[in-house]
């Protein structure tokens, strides 16, 4: 090994993170230890997206099983040697050695210290990195996929214009806009006097079309409350758009605007044959699989408030037809599916509303987007700043990923709502706490 190569040992968390994770170390030596393999192993079996990752990862290492011998090292794409460890040090008697964690740091300080080499230990587990940092091993998360999300694509810019050119802008001419611009992108313009007006960047024309003053009104009852709202409104019924995300802290609408919109394109446009709602099952325990009843009994759980935010449109609403939440699933307006089963399934002519994306990795937002047949529009919404899955962060997460993605193409638009619009103390609560 030269001076300058470095030995990335993987824990597990990170191939089930990314089953092809170890192609990413360019130049570099990949080490798996052993155990990982015995965990890879138990979790096989399992039918969600963690057993199928898993399976994606050993099939990946399986590929490369007839190319050498992995005790020493195979090399593989990238310049990159893939190694096999089978040995450990034994660590301080303070420290359990029988925990698959403790197990892999002792691979990780065998390399450290009887091989000499530069050695990384990569998890997603921040307290593995901790150990890894109190036994002298330099812990690093996986960094492949993380954005910053401080810096995450708003989706909008403001801008102040003079009186004369806001004119212009407000009778609905086009105007060119000095700033660097991605398509899709929208522009908050203000005034001397006050009032705003708001307008969308089209990549094609490299000009900003305003939108008109009273766009929307309203839809499915509900009325946009402030400028952020009308854009998040306008790239949702843009049938030209076929993937919005949203993304806010809690308050800020971004549930209720996605639920207005697709009901609309689902009951007054033939293009849509029905809406797909769905989020991740992340619950304190297991998956639904745990709760009683069938498949609709424990959906019911999870896609509450989704339900809510429904019976809220319903209210606005004011047609007889729609009594509850479940009138829109009894008219084959709404299906409700756990994310567990859309993988395999080709979703054409639909509206798929994704909830609580900042939840999924990576990965598994990857595998929901490709699942979009012809005529299909995507929304994505969630706050990375609220996540229940203990291997995601605000820069991990694969809506915060997908934003960076995608931001500029012709195909995706994106907003962050700031304002929470809930309720004052709603909004003072996302601030404070």
């Amino acid at each position: 090994m030269s001076d300058t190569e470095k030995s990335f040992v993987l824990d597990t968390n990170v191939l089930i993170h990314k089953p092809d994770a170890f192609l990413s170390f360019k130049g570099n030596e990949v080490v798996i230890p052993i155990w990982v393999l015995e965990e890879l192993d138990h979790l096989k079996s399992h039918s969600d997206e963690k057993g199928r990752n898993v399976r994606e990862a050993i099939r990946n290492l399986d590929s490369y099983s007839n190319k050498g011998d992995f005790s020493v090292g195979i090399k593989i794409a990238n310049n990159i040697t893939l190694r096999i460890l089978t040995k450990r040090m034994s660590l301080p008697n303070t420290i359990e050695h029988n925990l698959v964690d403790n197990k892999l740091l002792g691979a990780a300080l065998y390399l450290q210290e009887e091989e000499n080499k530069k050695v990384f230990f990569v998890s997603k587990d921040i307290n593995a990195r901790v150990k890894a940092n109190a036994l002298g091993i330099k812990a690093v998360d996986y960094e492949k996929q993380k954005v910053d999300n401080s810096l995450l694509y708003p989706g909008f810019i403001e801008i102040s214009l003079s009186q004369e050119e806001f004119d212009f802008f407000a009778n609905g001419d086009s105007i060119t806009i000095e700033n660097e611009m991605f398509c899709n992108q929208h522009i908050i313009a203000k005034a001397p006097n006050g009032h705003t007006w708001v307008g969308r960047y089209d990549g094609e024309s490299q000009q900003v079309v305003p939108m008109s003053e009273d766009f929307p009104i309203s839809i499915s009852g509900i009325k946009p409350l402030n400028d952020i709202q009308k854009i998040a409104f306008n790239l949702l019924l843009n049938e030209d758009i076929p993937l919005v995300s949203l993304v806010g802290k809690a308050g800020t609408g971004k549930t209720l605007l996605a639920l207005a919109a697709g009901l609309r394109l689902v009951s007054e446009n033939s293009r849509y044959n029905k809406m797909l709602v769905s989020r991740p099952v992340i619950p304190m325990g297991k998956d639904i699989g745990f709760l009683p009843g069938d498949k609709k009994e424990k959906m019911s759980h999870w896609m509450q408030p989704l339900f809510d935010n429904l019976d809220f449109i319903i209210t606005r609403l004011k047609k007889p037809e729609y009594k509850n939440a479940e009138s829109f699933v009894s008219k084959n307006l709404i299906e409700v599916e756990a994310l567990t089963y859309i993988r395999g399934r080709s979703l054409p002519d639909q509206i798929i509303i994704i909830d609580e994306a900042q939840n999924l990795t990576p990965h598994e937002i990857k595998t929901i987007v490709s699942r979009a047949g012809e005529g299909t529009k995507i929304i994505l919404t969630g706050d990375p700043y609220q996540i229940d899955n203990p291997y995601l962060d605000e820069n991990s997460n694969g809506l915060s990923y997908l934003v960076e993605a995608f931001k500029g193409q012709k195909l995706f638009g994106h907003v962050t709502l700031a304002k929470s619009e809930r309720s004052k103390l709603a909004e003072l609560a996302a601030d404070l706490l």
